[in-house]
């Protein structure tokens, strides 16, 4: 425990650097007729989007035509990375900047703490008006808080994690919206998410927060704004109004469908993977069906996307607007035989990350060495013309967006225990027994991706893995026990170890 940092100290330490940071309008931008020259923020992000779902990942045959225009237009990230593949761990770095070990966000439903600013908190500029729109999981889920001025809330399925002195009657905006057009709530006087997304269209959630949206961006078109929007989609419950969008006759299924896992896999992962198989069907229609509807999904959230963007467009504000578009994490959707995340792997931890930069005339461009979200802030930060991060884990990618940086990193990737992902199919299994399955529940696994395509990840309870991403990208073939790399997995697991006590890691591997 040597090695652990008191959270507050260092979030304390963190958050007073930022602040005293000069902001100013970053050079390059083109200046405008507007009250404020100040960039825009337009953040939408999506929950559970693996990377290949657009055109620019590969997958042409996806319906997303204004995803591919924005790619088009856009900073491509080709091996973007989660900090953690589950959605609040992985949230909380989005929003602060902060490893979900630092901020106490390591697995789902913990809060994020009061004294942890976000982005809205580390800007500090009065000028901007800020909104947070969409799913948040951070905690509070409809109440508005960490410097967003505006809050529109579209789940209440969190009202058991609200902090004291909560409401926990209130409902989000989402509730009210589909009240005040005749529907009545279908479980406990609230609706659930498989109700929401059985409605036509124009009722189901990316409508909502596409109207709420452009509204915004009407209402605030002359001064500075930060507007994040954050889709459920393509998340369970895996079906919407777009379900016959695509033909499961024109689906792929991944290449490592049918990989059996073998005993030299971690025994989490062989539990979910039988979870999966009995919940979701084990015959090749079954998930070609489920990547359909998936796919339809990601179309559905891709129209809302678009008319976002055409507001943005219609109201003159893209030229100084910067555009992010990524997800919370990924989902096997398929690979090994899996659904949803939770684990190491490519499908899981990949995310699409594009970035919309205006001083760069919409030139597309790829970054193809490893990035992670843990970059996330700090890049915006420099954006947004705050000249030091130097306080942050994560390091802006501004000078290798600029061209002026070909300094390739490490990616680092965090698993935590007790993240609710040990699944066991109905009526138990014979894979663990209970003790067994106790035991790999709490256990802690830190991965290493190199930029030469080796990945390294190291678990405290269960399985080791090592991976040649070049020779193996559908990760078939666990090379830990193999006795031929033991000089790679040394000069990985030291990085990782240099890694944990650059950032406070107390965990023993």
């Amino acid at each position: 425990m040597g090695r652990h940092l008191n959270r507050r100290g260092f979030i304390k330490a963190a958050s007073a650097g930022a602040a005293a940071f000069a902001i100013n309008g970053y050079a390059g931008f083109s200046q405008s007729s507007r009250k404020w020259d100040k960039p825009n923020l337009l953040f939408l992000w999506t929950d559970e989007q693996r990377a290949d779902t657009m055109a620019a990942y590969g997958n042409s045959r996806i319906h997303t035509p204004n995803l591919n225009k924005l790619s088009r237009e856009s900073i491509i990230f080709d091996r973007a990375y989660v900090t953690q593949p589950v959605c609040t761990p992985n949230r909380s770095a989005v929003m602060t900047g902060l490893w979900p070990h630092t901020t106490g966000c390591i697995k789902n439903n913990i809060p994020l703490p009061d004294d942890v600013p976000c982005l809205p908190e580390l800007l500090n500029d009065p000028d901007y008006h800020t909104a947070y729109m969409g799913k948040w999981h951070l905690g509070d889920e409809i109440f508005s808080q960490h410097g967003f001025q505006e809050w529109v809330a579209i789940e209440d399925g969190y009202s058991s994690y609200y902090s004291q002195g909560r409401d926990r009657n209130e409902r989000s905006d989402y509730h009210h919206f589909l009240v005040e057009r005749g529907y009545q709530p279908d479980r406990g006087g609230k609706f659930s998410r498989s109700f929401a997304a059985r409605r036509p269209i124009e009722h189901c959630k990316p409508k909502f927060l596409e109207l709420k949206a452009c509204d915004f961006q009407r209402r605030h078109r002359n001064e500075p704004f930060m507007l994040y929007v954050n889709f459920l989609e393509p998340h369970m419950p895996f079906f919407g109004p777009l379900d016959n969008e695509h033909d499961p006759k024109d689906v792929q299924l991944p290449e490592n469908f049918s990989d059996p896992l073998e005993e030299n896999e971690p025994l989490r992962y062989r539990l979910i993977r039988e979870y999966c198989r009995a919940k979701y069907g084990v015959k090749e229609g079954d998930i070609r069906q489920l990547i359909a509807r998936y796919w339809g999904l990601v179309a559905q959230v891709d129209r809302s996307v678009g008319a976002i963007l055409r507001t943005l467009d219609d109201l003159g504000l893209a030229d100084n607007t910067i555009v992010v578009y990524t997800s919370d994490h990924g989902d096997m959707m398929g690979a090994h035989h899996m659904v949803e995340k939770s684990v190491m792997y490519e499908e899981a931890v990949r995310i699409p990350w594009l970035m919309r930069i205006p001083q760069l005339n919409g030139r597309r461009r790829n970054i193809t060495h490893p990035v992670s979200h843990i970059d996330m802030v700090p890049t915006l930060l420099g954006l947004l013309g705050v000249r030091n991060e130097r306080n942050f884990p994560g390091q802006s990618l501004v000078p290798r967006i600029q061209g002026n940086s070909n300094v390739q990193r490490d990616v680092f990737i965090e698993w935590n225990p007790n993240s609710g992902a040990l699944k066991v199919k109905k009526g138990g299994t014979k894979l663990a027994s209970k003790t067994e399955q106790k035991r790999i529940e709490n256990e802690h696994t830190r991965t290493i991706i190199s930029p030469d395509g080796w990945k390294l990840c190291l678990s405290d309870a269960d399985k080791s893995q090592l991976f040649n991403l070049r020779n193996d990208p559908g990760e078939t073939t666990n090379l830990f026990n193999s006795g031929q790399y033991k000089d790679i997995i040394l000069k990985l697991a030291k990085k990782i170890h240099r890694w944990q006590e650059q950032v406070n890691d107390a965990v023993d591997l």
